[in-house]
């Protein structure tokens, strides 16, 4: 298996919110540390792919509450 196969495969294991906190530790390092070009470009493409998980969870998310709501707008938020 290549190895995009094997991240993709582990990224899908993980919940919303590892995948967002990885994806946080990557852009703090690649702001904050200098790395070669490999390790750059290696960390932002693991970057962009727990971004496409992370955009999927959040769309799935989405469609669920719309099915659940129907066709009915749900408001959030309640006034005080």
């Amino acid at each position: 298996m290549p190895s995009s196969n094997k991240q993709a495969a582990a990224i899908e294991s993980l919940t919303y919110e590892e995948a967002l906190a990885e994806l946080e530790s990557i852009v703090a390092v690649l702001e904050a540390e200098k790395r070669s070009l490999d390790e750059s470009l290696a960390l932002f493409e693991r970057g962009q792919a727990l971004a496409r998980f992370c955009s999927g969870q959040l769309e799935q998310a989405e469609l669920k509450i719309q099915t659940l709501s129907g066709d009915e707008l749900v408001d959030f938020n309640t006034p005080d």
